[in-house]
């Protein structure tokens, strides 16, 4: 990004008279005070806590212009160049999509139940081999981080990959008409944020949400295995394709072999071509079709697209190996969890040869709502005493999983139950019993901050 504050200022509508710094220069914009470059423009939002008291020390740090809400008193000096504006949010959204349209990019849009911050890797990995490419940050997929996203941009970008999050109604056909999305990317359909839709039916209307915006010549492109999917995908007028393991998709994988921190598979498209991704989890295949579609559409060759997959960099806590201080293998996927992703993870595991013990750590599955007791205690029919043969519980939410278990003739000698604020006894104790030959997995919403446990796990 780079545009001089005059530009910006008639981007947005800025009410104030800003002639003595209509040539500041702007290269980025931020709106945590402490994290942010120098020449950045300074966004003060509303949240727990007022981003207008932030201002100065954003100044301190770097900032050359601030946004400030008319309905603040202006605190800062004379010399301080400030954008007086309505709403600083909606002017950092306004101001995106003026800068998306100034740079014109390919915008591909992805959203899902799970999947989606791979899948934006996967894809933006394979773009990137033949197309400048920008992504999404981290998990930047909401109202601000989106726009935050386009904002970034280099201008030499041809191609924009944007996570789009969702946690109610409506929130996706705000971002898909924010963005005008190219390419419309759904992974799949689950249980994430049920507690704010009641059914899977309502977040599949959700989900579809993602449409809203795309363009008339624009590409659907999704899970064709999900029936809800295919329902809604029927009023859908732009042109589609679909991607999955049935064999009535456009895209759909073959020969799929899972070693221990990888698999290998071929699609229908190029059947002598054989496709390697660094991780576990045959239903990666899944966001691995998903990101080959996009770069299919765009015309990335089968030998790129292979490197790309083969060398992708993911986002960090995003179901990854780390090998622990005892040297036993740890899959960490700490970031998010849902019934979906779990049940998957834990069918992966399984499947896992190893030479000692398969030792699940699972903590609570949050947003989940009054389906979520039931949820947890879904989980047990994917875990097997003679494949499984530890597992720890984190949360109180997880004490439904731990009766159902034990109700389905789970030991209990091998359950272990802890409460999120026993993580240091948690960790005592898996210390004491991991040994080399182990394969652990550690899954848990964000909220349960297993990350920490793995912290102490991987410490030698």
């Amino acid at each position: 990004m780079k545009m001089k504050l005059a530009e910006i200022a008639k981007a947005i509508g800025a009410e104030n008279n800003i002639e003595q710094w209509k040539d500041v220069e702007i290269t980025s914009v931020a709106f945590d005070s402490r994290q942010l470059d120098a020449g950045a423009l300074f966004i003060p939002l509303q949240g727990a806590q007022d981003g207008h008291q932030y201002v100065e020390s954003a100044f301190a740090n770097g900032a050359v212009a601030s946004l400030w809400a008319s309905d603040h008193d202006v605190t800062t000096t004379a010399d301080q160049p400030i954008l007086i504006v309505d709403d600083p949010l909606e002017s950092l959204q306004s101001l995106s999509k003026y800068y998306l349209h100034k740079i014109n990019p390919i915008v591909v849009a992805i959203t899902g139940s799970n999947g989606k911050t791979t899948t934006k890797d996967m894809t933006a990995s394979i773009l990137s081999t033949q197309l400048n490419v920008t992504k999404t940050h981290a998990n930047f997929n909401n109202e601000i981080g989106v726009p935050v996203t386009l904002l970034n941009m280099e201008s030499s970008t041809e191609v924009v990959v944007v996570e789009m999050g969702m946690d109610r109604p409506g929130q996706l056909d705000f971002l898909s008409k924010l963005v005008s999305p190219d390419f419309a990317v759904v992974t799949m359909i689950g249980e994430a944020h049920i507690e704010f839709f009641g059914t899977r039916d309502k977040i599949a209307d959700a989900k579809i949400e993602i449409t809203h915006g795309l363009k008339e010549d624009g590409t659907f492109i999704f899970n064709g295995d999900e029936p809800l999917l295919q329902e809604r995908a029927a009023k859908v007028e732009q042109r589609q394709v679909t991607f999955g393991r049935q064999l009535s998709n456009d895209f759909y994988a073959t020969s799929v072999k899972q070693h221990e921190t990888s698999i290998d598979f071929k699609v229908n498209e190029w059947p002598d071509e054989e496709f390697t991704i660094p991780m576990v989890g045959e239903y990666n295949v899944n966001n691995a079709l998903a990101a080959i579609t996009v770069g299919k559409q765009l015309h990335i060759t089968p030998n790129h697209i292979q490197k790309a997959l083969k060398n992708v960099e993911l986002t960090e806590n995003r179901a990854e190996w780390v090998d622990g201080a005892q040297g036993e293998k740890i899959l960490s996927d700490v970031y998010n969890s849902n019934p979906t992703a779990a049940k998957q993870v834990l069918r992966t595991i399984e499947e896992l040869p190893t030479n000692g013990r398969r030792i699940a750590v699972l903590g609570d599955m949050l947003e989940l709502g009054d389906a979520s007791a039931r949820l947890h205690a879904s989980l047990a029919a994917n875990i097997d005493p003679k494949k499984i043969e530890e597992v720890y519980l984190v949360g109180s939410e997880m004490e439904n999983l731990q009766k159902a278990l034990e109700k389905q003739g789970y030991p209990a000698s091998a359950i272990h139950h802890y409460s999120t604020a026993e993580l240091d006894k948690l960790v005592a104790d898996l210390q004491a019993t991991i040994n080399a030959d182990d394969l652990v997995l550690l899954k848990a919403s964000h909220g349960i901050h297993l990350e920490k446990v793995l912290a102490e796990l991987t410490t030698k």
